[in-house]
């Protein structure tokens, strides 16, 4: 025992004292090696605790100086103690991430995963969030990493308040996600109010330009806002300034866990940070993010491909132990081979277990015919890595598999349920699920919690260039017609189960005649939520689509689709899906053979174009909203569809109510008489309220009064009354009796509105009705507590969705009190 610890301990002395240049490195040892010793001999395990605790934070100190000097460390442990020193060999030296965790009726294949519907709160408030997905492998160490963590997220500091930023930053496939998912399953006490979960790689539009990030930041305030107590999609604001204040007032008193997945700019991050003492942000990232270290205090944690000894234990945790001392001269040269890197040591991992007694022998000199690649292995080679890694694993799928994976990598989109799986590969559900079954053997593709399938970067790139080279000129195009069709399908069921009677340009009734309607079976999933989840791949399929030149998909989806940017406006998205459909709306008239579809392609742009000066308004774009509402009412008219001319019209004249006073009431009562003319009843219903309102304005009392009256009947007595919108007219009339002096009729009717405004979720609206209530009661006088009242709700609603009027009526209650 003495001859051993002299032997490690000169040796270690060595190491420490080139580091530290200090020289007493040998007397420290000894020392410490003494009261380890009497701890050990006294039964006293908190004094052994502390000699551990204080030799780690100095290694850690170390590490951090020479990141290299882990490495060493290991070697020289491993050399000295090779069985007695693997765990801390681990600890020191990166461990082993658990792997991949690859992120990476046939027309119409159905939905096939489980959409998470929103859950109503519970009676006493939001249920605790806790989103982060849950680690479904075995995990095998990343010690090092999660130590990291643990000391720098989430710590209670007496008197500090501060909110800590984590980030684990390297190459793709390395485990950085894997990693911040397993922490923060183990992390789930500090945080008490919960954890919160965004992956920028859904949300990120890939051809956007670098840099460009305000549209994903601001959906992701909004998902976190939704998750959040009080969260509710009628209390979001649209800009992205009052998201992130509304985001720091809602989060100030909560103790939170925010994992952001796959960011690739800091702005992304500041915007997210909580308010809340002892909340923690944990960040990954392949690319470096030094700005967050040095203006926001952020702690950059690398995860790198793994050494050695950490290869050597992963291959371990997959294969045993006893295979692995088997043929560990083979084991390691397949380390080597691999360059420690996590996903390809899964592949190797997955061959050897399902290789048919594969040895590792075979398995290493099979990929020595590769070593050209492989020891060229990196994400910025002429040669694609991925390529080295999964081209030996692809090899071995059956023919029908591999077809599959071909074509899964053409897909635009990484996360996929079978039915658009069995599209791409033109084949019935059924069989594509078996074949997916292959795949998710061969760990080239990850199960889902919902059901899902989903696809890392890495792989799907593989699987394209093999695509590329493998499958005719011709397939991708009919892919992607197929593909665009399914989404086109259900998405055009999705909008016509919110609403029946919306006004649509597309004529999908041959389309849709006989396909499955998933949203009226039993247990089937909620529209809303479900092109909520697919957001992001209806996105991507209007991109790629367009740019094949599939123009009256490309339209027709964009028009089905808006209708989830109705009920969440999604800014961003939505303005881009319009544009896209313009654009495809334009030249689907300029190659259309016909003058019928000359006039339905130019009605679908008029209608878009109208559409889209909803989001450009929202987003301060005014000067050109206008431009496209005259662009539209001048198509429109063109089209000679006098439907899409009258809701042009009624577009406009909200506009320039806002902008253009005095043309509103004109530009209304002409929407009004084509939407009669088109028997369009609710289209006519929209323009009558818009009209009264108008009117009103004007001075014009009695007549609005009248008009009013009309529109609220109609958006009753339809076959699928409006309430929501029957509410709103109420209000309108409850003004319009106030400016006749009838105070007693308006307070009640606009009472009776603010609570059907209630009852319908509609709260900006109904904010807007307690001030219009507060105008009446003031304007009669003697009721001041009324008033006040009236205004403290209407404050509080605008407050808790950031509206700019809560500054308004605060300050109208500050004067009330002189």
């Amino acid at each position: 025992m003495t001859e051993a610890f002299g032997q490690v301990k000169g040796r270690l002395a060595r190491f420490l004292g080139r580091r530290s240049g200090d020289e007493t490195a040998e007397s420290e040892l000894q020392a410490a090696h003494d009261e380890l010793g009497s701890a050990r001999s006294a039964g006293d395990e908190r004094a052994q605790a502390a000699v551990q605790a204080r030799w780690a934070q100095r290694l850690e100190g170390i590490f951090r100086e020479d990141p290299d000097a882990a490495a060493e460390l290991a070697r020289l442990l491993t050399e000295l103690a090779p069985d007695a020193s693997r765990t801390f060999v681990s600890l020191v030296s990166g461990g082993v991430n658990y792997g991949p965790a690859f992120q990476g009726s046939h027309i119409h294949g159905g939905i096939v995963f489980n959409v998470q519907s929103a859950q109503p709160p519970a009676p006493d408030g939001p249920d605790r969030p806790d989103q982060v997905p849950v680690v479904t492998t075995r995990f095998s160490n990343r010690r090092a990493e999660l130590g990291a963590l643990d000391a720098t997220l989430g710590v209670a500091r007496s008197g500090r308040g501060s909110v800590d930023i984590g980030v684990l930053e390297g190459l793709p496939g390395v485990g950085k996600t894997a990693t911040a998912w397993r922490w923060a399953e183990q992390a789930r006490d500090r945080f008490p109010d919960g954890q919160l979960y965004v992956d920028f790689a859904a949300l990120r539009d890939p051809s956007a330009p670098a840099g460009s990030v305000g549209a994903d930041v601001s959906e992701a305030l909004a998902m976190c806002l939704r998750s959040l107590p009080g969260g509710a999609d009628n209390d979001i604001p649209n800009s992205l300034a009052a998201r992130t204040n509304l985001f720091r007032s809602r989060s100030a008193d909560l103790r939170i866990l925010l994992v952001l997945d796959d960011v690739n700019q800091p702005s992304q991050v500041r915007a997210l940070i909580p308010k809340g003492p002892g909340s923690a942000v944990l960040v990954t990232s392949q690319g470096r993010l030094g700005e967050l270290a040095v203006s926001d205090g952020a702690r950059l944690i690398s995860v790198r491909p793994l050494d050695a000894h950490g290869g050597l234990a992963l291959l371990a945790d997959r294969l045993g132990e006893s295979a692995v001392e088997a043929e560990r001269e083979a084991a390691s040269r397949l380390v080597e081979l691999c360059g420690g890197l996590p996903v390809a040591l899964q592949v190797v991992a997955a061959r050897l277990v399902t290789g048919d007694g594969l040895t590792m022998e075979e398995l290493s000199a099979e990929l020595e015919d590769e070593a050209g690649r492989l020891a060229g292995l990196s994400l910025f080679g002429e040669e694609s890595p991925v390529s080295a890694v999964l081209g030996p694993s692809y090899r071995l799928l059956p023919q029908d598999a591999a077809r599959v994976y071909r074509l899964l990598g053409w897909l635009p989109t990484g996360v996929f349920d079978a039915g658009v799986a069995a599209v791409a590969a033109d084949m019935d559900t059924g069989r594509a699920k078996r074949l997916l079954g292959v795949l998710v053997r061969a760990s080239l593709v990850e199960t889902m919690r919902d059901g899902r399938y989903r696809m890392h970067d890495l792989v799907r790139l593989h699987a394209r260039e093999r695509a590329m080279e493998e499958e005719p000129e011709t397939e991708y195009a009919a892919l992607m017609k197929r593909v665009g069709t399914h989404y086109l399908v259900l998405t055009a069921l999705a909008d016509r189960a919110l609403r029946e009677d919306r006004l649509r340009v597309a004529d999908l009734s041959a389309l849709l005649r006989d396909a499955d309607n998933p949203f009226t079976t039993a247990g089937g999933p909620a529209p809303l939520d479900w092109m909520d989840a697919e957001r992001p791949a209806i996105l991507a399929v209007l991109r790629a689509a367009g740019r094949l030149g599939l123009h009256t998909v490309v339209w027709q989806l964009a028009e089905a689709f808006t209708s989830l940017f109705l009920h969440r406006r999604y800014l961003g998205a939505w303005r881009e899906s319009l544009e896209l459909g313009v654009a495809a709306a334009a030249a689907a008239a300029a190659s259309a053979s016909t003058a019928e579809e000359v006039a339905r392609a130019t009605a679908a742009e008029a209608r878009l174009r109208s559409l889209l000066s909803r989001p450009l308004l929202d987003l301060g774009e005014n000067e050109r909203a206008g431009e496209e509402l005259e662009r539209a009412a001048a198509l429109a008219e063109v089209a000679g569809y006098l439907v899409v001319h009258a809701s042009a019209l009624e577009f406009l004249g909200r506009y320039r109510e806002r902008f253009e006073p005095s043309r509103a009431v004109e530009t209304f009562r002409l929407s009004l008489e084509l939407n009669e003319r088109a028997g369009e009843a609710r289209g006519a219903a929209i323009a009558a309220f818009f009209l009264g309102c108008a009117q009103d304005a004007q001075g014009e009392h009695t007549e609005a009064m009248v008009t009013l009256r009309r529109a609220v009947r109609d958006f009753t007595e339809m076959a699928e009354p409006d309430r929501r919108m029957a509410a709103r007219v109420s209000a309108a009339i409850g003004v319009v009796h106030g400016h006749l002096g009838e105070t007693e009729e308006a307070v009640r009717e606009l009472r009776g509105a603010i609570q059907a405004l209630k009852d319908e979720g509609a709260r900006h609206y109904e904010a807007g009705a307690l001030e219009q209530l507060a105008d009446v009661v003031e304007q009669a006088g003697g009721q001041e507590d009324l008033v006040r009242e009236y205004l403290d709700r209407a404050q509080a609603i605008y407050a808790s969705v950031d509206s700019p009027r809560a500054e308004i009526v605060r300050q109208r209650l500050a004067d009330l009190d002189g």
